[in-house]
């Protein structure tokens, strides 16, 4: 126990305060996690009071529409995180009576939760003994141990699992594992953490053999796709033109102009000669202006779109495609991507 002991007593001293470590109740906890996954705390925390205000209970959830999810979810990316919440607050509705399990076993059976997030809920509202690995605690047990054993591996996977669960107090199972996550986010950081403070630093293997920043080892099997969007921006008085994207790519049930997709960056005369760009708008319709490409990164892709305001559409692919006329004063009802919201920002005003 000593090494959660120095750990908890660094805690104690050192943690920030944040509102979902000041409850037990697993739903509040549930909503914080959801959010913060791939989403830094300062980015996070405004979402987590906006959704804990307009949703205090999962009844209230539950009985929300995708679109005001998607809408309350607007800018954090990982939509299907959103999408998925709202699955779970009604499953949690039918299935356990408006009660939002505690236990490990229940939770990990919900839409979106897997082990790390059943892990964290179960003991941070219950006090339930089971370790949390996330990316903190991946560095922070490579570099004290000197695992070198990539984390994103099954291997990996399993050996940190192993070893977290070996350090886990188990009476004090919540504030150990919140400990762990606050330990490598502000002690044991990814880059230049400082080691003259670390209360770890005698038995610490990566500070001792001066491999810190080698630890911990990641595998590099990530590809980057490359896509480029040619949205047509598209006005009628008062009102602009909008689809609604799909399940079947990024950004599903969200609203955003119509698009052409192409390999590569397509000249005004490629753009022209589409059987889409034929189909969709009359032969006189005037390209009024066109954006320099605006790149956005996601995860797995690098998106560069441009915008080209156009003057006319037929109204008959407006009505098979179900494309909507949204009001100008309505945009902000209907959820967007945040590359769109950014470039109607800059439209608008």
């Amino acid at each position: 126990m000593k090494f959660s002991d120095t750990l908890i007593g660094w805690y104690n001293v050192n943690k920030r305060n944040l509102p979902w470590r000041d409850t037990r109740d697993a739903y509040l906890i549930w909503l914080s996690e959801i959010i913060l996954q791939q989403t830094r705390v300062e980015q996070g925390m405004p979402y987590y009071f906006r959704f804990a205000e307009r949703f205090p209970t999962v009844k209230e959830f539950a009985e929300a529409s995708e679109d005001e999810v998607l809408r309350l979810w607007q800018g954090l990316g990982y939509y299907s995180r959103g999408r998925n919440m709202l699955k779970t607050a009604i499953k949690v509705m039918e299935e356990h009576d408006g009660v939002f399990p505690s236990d490990y076993n229940s939770l990990i059976k919900l839409t979106g939760i897997g082990a790390y997030t059943a892990a964290a809920i179960s003991s941070f509202s219950a006090n339930e003994a089971r370790a949390v690995v996330d990316g903190n605690v991946y560095r922070l047990i490579s570099r004290h141990f000197g695992v070198e054993t990539p984390i994103n591996t099954p291997k990996g996977n399993k050996e940190f699992q192993e070893l977290a669960n070996e350090l886990l107090n188990p009476y004090l199972a919540g504030e150990h594992n919140q400990a762990m996550i606050e330990f490598g986010a502000l002690q044991c950081k990814p880059k230049n953490p400082n080691c003259s403070i670390c209360p770890f630093i005698t038995s610490c293997y990566a500070y001792q053999n001066k491999k810190v920043n080698e630890l911990p080892v990641k595998l590099k099997t990530l590809k980057i796709k490359q896509r480029f969007f040619a949205y047509f921006v598209v006005r009628s008085g008062n009102h602009i033109l909008f689809k609604r994207r799909d399940n079947s790519d990024i950004w599903a049930g969200l609203h955003d102009f119509p698009m052409i997709e192409f390999n590569q960056e397509p000249t005004l005369a490629e753009l022209k000669l589409h059987p889409d760009y034929q189909s969709w708008f009359p032969k006189d319709a005037k390209i009024e202006a066109v954006s320099f490409p605006v790149k956005h990164i996601l995860t797995h892709q690098r998106i560069f779109s441009t915008f080209i305001e156009i003057d006319s559409v037929n109204d008959e692919i407006v009505k098979e495609k179900g494309w909507l006329w949204l009001n100008l004063n309505d945009l902000d009802q209907h959820a967007q991507p945040k590359l769109i919201f950014a470039f109607l920002k800059k439209y608008l005003n």
